[in-house]
């Protein structure tokens, strides 16, 4: 697992254009590195995954800048990155910090963690993804409340709606963010990044066509030594041995 942290924490680790641009490379490193199989994204100290983009650079933010690939970037990046990806959230997690969290595959958070996208009341909207993501998440209802509304909602409230999967304490936050990763590394290689796919692609496509491309990636990987590999092991009750064949 290649664990990514936001270190920002004197500022609740308020994510700057400099901070985009390290994450951006440390990404991008991970996602080239074959001894990676998950990427995982925290914030410093128990305070903040991350509060928001860093404000006194949005103040001076104008047209040409706001349309810069870096601002939604990362969570497109994340999002369409082939390796499972997990947000390990620590607190506080607003605005472009949600942004960055939506674009992962995987949200787990401790019960002191606060979700918000309070654009709407500084007088601009988010423009990190969170208009597109945030409601194909949570379904449009809380969607809306979210980013009409601006309020934080807490961690029960966003397990309910779907915006994480899991709480822990803030002691077992990253033994489980660990747990998670370990759990899908075990798995054949071909496995994460597919079923990733077939889910982005799934949720754009019609239903015919995301069944249709679903057959025939199951129809590839039935093809690959790890498939006879994981049948056979089951059958032995014995772990898999996958080599990514």
């Amino acid at each position: 697992m290649a664990l990514l942290t936001i270190c920002r924490a004197a500022k609740h680790n308020a994510i700057s254009l400099a901070t985009l641009e390290e994450l951006h490379d440390a990404v991008g490193q991970a996602a080239v590195d074959d001894a990676v199989r998950v990427i995982t994204i925290t914030g410093e100290g128990e305070r903040a995954f991350a509060s928001g983009s860093d404000l006194g650079e949005v103040l001076h933010r104008d047209f040409k800048k706001a349309l810069e690939p870096i601002v939604q970037g990362l969570a497109d990046r994340l999002e369409r990155l082939p390796k499972p990806t997990i947000a390990a959230i620590n607190g506080i997690c607003m605005g472009g910090g949600l942004e960055v969290a939506l674009g992962c595959d995987l949200r787990v958070a401790t019960p002191n963690a606060k979700f918000a996208t309070p654009e709407g009341k500084l007088g601009i909207i988010p423009g990190g993804g969170a208009t597109a993501r945030l409601p194909r998440i949570v379904g449009r209802g809380w969607g809306m409340e979210m980013l009409l509304m601006g309020e934080p909602i807490d961690a029960e409230r966003a397990l309910a709606i779907g915006l994480i999967t899991r709480i822990v304490s803030q002691d077992e936050l990253m033994a489980e963010a660990r747990r998670m990763a370990e759990h899908l590394a075990s798995f054949a290689p071909f496995v994460p990044r597919t079923m990733k796919a077939m889910v982005n692609f799934g949720m754009e496509a019609s239903l015919a066509g995301a069944l249709l491309l679903e057959k025939y990636a199951q129809g590839a990987l039935v093809q690959t030594e790890d498939k006879t590999e994981g049948i056979t092991a089951f059958l032995e009750k014995r772990p898999p041995q996958f080599k990514g064949r």
